[in-house]
Parts: C-alpha cells; structure tokens; sequence
C-alpha cells in the first residue's frame, strides 16, 4: 500500500489530539443510556443524495459504514468494511479485500456488489447527481472479483483514494435500492427506516421533530455500548445552548464562540477546541463576466478585513486563510503565504480601477456604464449570515451594490449548492485531510460538482494531475507547494479563514474520538456513559 504510506507519513506529522481508550466491563458503563444531539434540519438519510449535507452527515456516517475510516491518531484510512488495499504497479487501479460476515440491518450479507451498485449505479451515474461524486471523478468504474474482492478502475491515478472514501462515502444496499429508477432518492429510505451496516439503525424518524437510533443487532463490529441515540431536530442554536445547559442535549457543535461563557462555567460540561480540515471563504460565480478578472477577485479579498472578522465573529477561534490546505496538514500547509492580501481598501480600488471599475459621484463603482452589484444568497446557519453581513459591509465600503438575500437553510442549499444560481455567497468547505483538492477546485468539478465558483485553469488541472500521480512525500510536497502559490494568486475562492470547530459534550458521554468529528462518529460504537 503505497500510496497509504505516503498519505500516513505525511498526516503522522500534523498535530492532533491524543485519544484515550478505557478497558472497559460491562457493569461500568449503562446499556440502556440514551444519548441526544441535535441537527439543524430533517436530515436525509442516505450519504449520496443531493442536498444531504450538514444536518445528515454525521447520522449517516453512523448507519452507513464505509469502506475505509479514520485512523484515531493521526487520520491516516483505516479498515472499515474493507480490510485491505493495494495500488496496482501502473496506479490505475486499486483492489479492496472486503471484510467477511458482514450483515445489513435485515439480515441480508454485505457482498462485493454492494460497494459496485454504490458506485456504478449511484456515485459514478451522471444524470443523479450524488452528493460529491465529483471526488470519484477519477473512477471508470468497480469491479467485482469475487463476493469479498472489489477493484476500483481509473482513468487517472487517484492517490488519495482511500482517504477519500473515509470520507462520507457510506455503501448502499443493493437488495434493497437495486430495482429503484434513481436510488438516491427512495423516500421510504431516506425518510424511514435504511436498511444499514452501521452499529445503530433507525427506530424511528419524526419529520420536523426527532430521529432516534438503536443499536444494530447485525453490527459486525463489538456491540454498541448506549441504548440509543437521538437526534432533536433543532434549527435554533440559542436553544440548542439552552439545551446543553439543562442536560437534555450530551453534544451539540457551537458556531457562535460568544455563545461559550455560559457553557464553559457549567461543570457538567466540556468545551473542546478542535483543528479541523476546514476553510470559510466567498465564493463568486465565474460564470458571470465580472468575475472572470483576477483583479476583481483579488480586489474583493484586499477590501475584507480578515483579522477582524474573525475576533467579531469567531471571537479568536479561527486563522487566516489563503488555500484551501489548512495548518492541520503540517507536511504539505505553506505558512509563508498567510500574510497575502491584507486588509486595503486602497489597493482594491486600484486594482478595480485597472479592471474598468470606476467611482462616480455617488460613490458607486460602475464599468461601461453599468453599477457594479452583486446578489449575494446567504443560509441560516451558524454565522453564515453574521459573516455576510460584514462581508457586505466591507464591499459596499468600495462603491459596490450588495444585495444579501438571507434564506432557511435547505432553501439555501437547493439554491445555491444544486442549482448554482446566485453571484457570489458565503460558505465553507470541511473536506478530507489531504492536499488533494481537485474535487473542489478542478475544471471536471465544475458544474454539478463541488467546484461550486465553475472555476477553470489548465494550469492548475495540470498540476492537480501531477499530484495524483505522486508516489512520495516529496513529490507531493513540491507539487502542492505550487498549488498554493497558483490557487492564492488566482484565488478560485476568496478564502477567509480556518476556524477551529468548538464541541460541547456532556461529561457522561465517554469513549469518544477527540480529533475531529468525522472520526468521532466512525467509531460510535465505543460511546459509552458510566454508570
């Protein structure tokens, strides 16, 4: 495994959180516990259906293993329902030794088509649009060798695979999803009771109200160690705090640092700082002319006061972004570029004067004519509408017409993530650690990918190429230190910071994953509250 080592090497570098582990008997911990989280909106329960996102991702990762999962320590990919894997000499394909014994919820065994159904049928089917098939963009197809033996087909090396498939990349039921004309989108499915290989399956969903989980007696796993879990559809973050506060909800993410105090002086409560893969930015649509200068995205970027939205609005809890490779990813993170594009609101006017941009009398900016104006769609979550604010604020500073239309939140996603119809918007990207960031950010991702700006460069396509085809650590060093430098200066997104992901869990919760959510929920099977 190659390329696994490369990827292992590289992450064993970055700093995390060491993960304690308690040998646990059996009279110590409480089988019949019931544990409440909250989410934001009625999630949708299968990790390939469009607009799944926020609110359904870590329920899925949950009821849908994957392939692959997170290594505790240092998030290199980890056994999960493949035990094995290995490049092919030529690195165009890739071959996964499944684990065997495996049921689904109902009984029926987890067999090699599963993971080809998953993939052909679904993630690599064109006219469904799977949630973030433009990662797997690389894949022909997968191949069945035998019931425990699956080979992932390229047309281009694909280094990062396995990470990747750690990452929200959840298997379907064939049996059960086989015959459906588009099997992202069963309601009986999605908004019931999935069939899963997961250590929970689904007791019952309440649309609107809750979703409550029950240990998986099929789980190939070791048997979960709680009752139950809960998820309280909870939308208000205020309330969700309120919550915590109470002790009706164990884990609830706080988007809102100034939301904390309170938080942190309860004594039943841990408040934990994490770095994450993770990046906030503007994204302007390059599909409209106004954009496709440099200029004018670089302008927008020297107009944002960075440093100080992040005190406002993250109170501290974040850094500077200039890329899309946060510090978290220390052998490939280039920390020399942080100090681009400081705040000057002169020097955007000079580069928006260079553009053809001109201030009149009024104080607009216009070009032949025409006021310069940007619609900006913005969701209701987190501080998503905060930061579009200022972000407005900022811009409109330089003369130009900010529209911010604030929207509930799966409104938003159809909007904006499915349909791509806005000018510019405020979002942020969590994605797996490693430097690959071709589904985001190349020419293929455009469209109905995740490249949601339609960004277009040879150059960088190229260079994203090249660091597929990497074999070493170092090669992968020197090809996405020149990413960096291109994607700073082209600036595909207006990056606009790290920031550190805040979870507050009830102490009663034990034997969680402390690294980073994504891996947390690989491993619910080990949460445990003492009795």
């Amino acid at each position: 495994m190659k390329a696994k080592a490369v990827l292992k090497q590289a992450l064993a570098a970055a700093t995390v959180l060491a993960v304690s582990t308690t040998a646990l008997a059996q009279e110590d911990y409480d089988p019949n516990a019931i544990l409440n989280f909250a989410t934001n909106a009625d999630p949708t329960l299968n990790p390939w259906t469009p607009g799944a996102v926020i609110e359904s991702n870590l329920i899925n990762t949950i009821l849908f293993d994957q392939l692959t999962r997170y290594d505790k320590e240092d998030l290199s990919p980890s056994p999960g329902l493949a035990v094995g894997w290995e490049a092919a000499e030529d690195s165009l394909s890739w071959t996964f030794q499944l684990r065997e014994g495996v049921l689904w919820s109902d009984g029926e065994p987890f067999t090699a088509e599963d993971v080809a159904f998953t993939f052909n049928d679904a993630v690599l089917n064109p006219d469904l649009g799977a949630n973030n098939s433009s990662v797997f963009a690389p894949v022909d197809n997968v191949e069945v060798i035998d019931d425990h033996t699956v080979r992932f087909n390229l047309n281009e090396p694909f280094s990062a695979l396995p990470i990747y498939l750690a990452y929200y990349a959840g298997i379907l039921p064939e049996h059960v999803l086989g015959e459906a004309e588009n099997p992202l989108n069963v309601a009986s499915f999605n908004k019931s009771s999935p069939v899963v290989t997961g250590p929970y399956k689904v007791r019952e969903f309440v649309p609107g109200a809750y979703i409550h989980l029950e240990p998986n007696e099929n789980y190939w796993g070791e048997t979960p160690k709680v009752g139950g879990i809960v998820f309280r559809i909870i939308a208000d973050v205020n309330t969700q705090v309120a919550q915590l506060m109470s002790g009706e909800l164990d884990m609830a993410t706080i988007t809102n640092p100034a939301l904390l105090a309170g938080l942190e002086r309860n004594q039943n409560l841990s408040v934990i700082r994490q770095s994450q893969n993770l990046y906030y930015f503007t994204v302007l649509n390059h599909e409209n002319e106004k954009f496709q200068d440099v200029r004018v995205r670089q302008a927008l970027t020297y107009a944002l006061d960075r440093p100080a939205m992040i005190s406002a609005i993250l109170e501290g809890y974040g850094t500077v972004a200039n890329g899309p490779i946060a510090p978290i990813q220390q052998a490939f993170y280039r920390e020399d570029l942080a100090d681009l594009y400081p705040y000057d609101p002169e020097r955007a006017l000079e580069l928006l004067a260079e553009a053809g941009w001109e201030r009149g009398d009024d104080g607009l900016l216009r070009k032949d004519g025409q006021v310069f104006e940007i619609d900006m769609p913005t969701g209701q979550y987190g501080y998503l509408v905060p930061a579009t604010l200022l972000a407005q604020q900022y811009w409109e500073d330089l003369g130009i017409r900010v529209n911010v239309e604030v929207m509930e939140w799966n409104a938003y996603i159809q909007q904006v993530i499915i349909e791509r119809d806005f000018e510019a918007s405020l979002a942020w990207w969590s994605t797996p650690p490693t430097p690959d960031i071709a589904p985001y950010h190349a020419t293929p991702s455009a469209g109905g990918g995740n490249n949601i700006p339609a960004y277009s460069s040879e150059e960088l396509d190229a260079l994203l190429d090249e660091g597929r085809a990497a074999r070493t650590l170092e090669e992968q060093q020197q090809v996405y230190g020149r990413v960096q430098e291109l994607v700073a200066e082209d600036l595909p997104y207006g990056y606009l910071w790290y920031p550190d992901m805040i979870t507050v869990r009830n102490n009663r919760l034990q034997g969680i994953a402390d690294i980073n959510q994504a891996t947390a929920f690989q491993y619910a099977a080990e949460w445990f509250v003492v009795r």
